[in-house]
């Protein structure tokens, strides 16, 4: 019994010294392994830091986008109560919008020979309601006088009925027609991507800021161009439908009256005038044919010039031989 008491406290010993090795060399692997994750992962912070800040801008910005298209619809929600075109409604849903276009098309008959007069009329009440001729064309008769044409005015928008008035007391209406384009719903959804691309836009200079290496700042600087590109594309529409809303537009076309005779073309008088009128016209064709046709003559006259030449000398030298 006393021999077998030494060896089991020599067996403990060394089952103990055994699992001390085991669990120190284990928490030494551990360590080791943890370590060299630790490692990596501090690298892997400072590249991926511009790829996160970019992902947490563009959720930011879509956020924003989202909030505005939201409210926009909420804003046409609101409006769905003004009727359509063709109702008793429509010219109040219009005013009430904001962003409206107005347009007209105006045809007038003029006394004989006052057409000159009251195109420069039109041109005059553009000038004065804040306006000015965008477009002219004049036409004039056989005689050279100008009868007839066609003139585009912009005017100030809250002038546009009052414009109207005037250039209907000019003569008689043959034809009119008046049109008016809403585009609130295109100006609220430009502003709204307008504001998601300049919060784009402010991201991406921040982020160009922060930066460390070449490819990051070459990303940033392509992003951010586009960006910038499609600013530039929005405002530009925004301004053309401010310019097209602020100033209406008016085309007018006026022409005197046909004379009934010469309509009819009856009469001694209008018969001499058209035979006159055709022999000027054939003279004058056969004068463009002369012309056309004279370096031919000229070739075919010194040819005839030769041969008679020719022929003389020919003819001479025979008598000469005979004497």
């Amino acid at each position: 019994m006393k021999n077998k008491i030494p060896k089991l406290i020599g067996i403990v010993m060394t089952l103990a010294l055994f699992f001390s090795l085991i669990l120190s060399g284990c928490a030494t692997l551990k360590s080791a392994v943890g370590g060299a994750a630790e490692v990596p992962q501090a690298a892997r912070v400072s590249g991926e830091k511009m790829t996160q800040d970019l992902s947490n801008s563009e959720a930011t910005a879509a956020a924003q986008f989202e909030g505005a298209a939201s409210e926009a619809e909420t804003t046409a929600a609101s409006s769905d109560y003004l009727a359509q075109e063709g109702s008793s409604d429509y010219n109040k849903a219009m005013i009430a919008s904001g962003k409206v276009i107005k347009t007209a098309s105006i045809q007038l008959e003029v006394k004989k020979g006052e057409f000159e007069k009251k195109f420069f009329e039109i041109s005059a009440i553009a000038t004065q309601n804040n306006g000015f001729v965008s477009n002219s064309q004049s036409y004039s008769d056989e005689e050279g006088k100008l009868t007839s044409g066609n003139i585009q005015i912009r005017v100030d928008q809250k002038n546009f009925d009052s414009v109207i008035d005037k250039i209907k007391a000019l003569g008689t209406v043959k034809s009119i027609a008046l049109g008016g384009q809403d585009v609130s719903q295109e100006y609220t959804d430009l502003q709204s991507r307008l504001k998601n691309f300049q919060a784009q836009e402010q991201v991406l200079l921040d982020l160009m800021k922060k930066s460390t290496n070449v490819k990051d700042s070459i990303e940033v600087q392509r992003e951010l161009s586009n960006v910038q590109g499609e600013i530039e594309v929005i405002k530009g529409r925004m301004n053309y439908l401010d310019n097209m809303v602020s100033f209406s537009t008016i085309d007018v076309s006026l022409a005197e009256p046909i004379p009934i005779s010469s309509a009819q073309g009856g009469g001694f008088i209008d018969a001499v005038k058209r035979g006159a009128r055709g022999a000027l016209t054939v003279l004058k064709g056969m004068t463009v044919v002369f012309i056309v046709i004279s370096p031919i003559l000229v070739i075919i006259a010194i040819i005839l010039i030769i041969i008679w030449q020719s022929i003389r000398a020919r003819n001479r030298r025979r008598a000469a031989k005979k004497v």
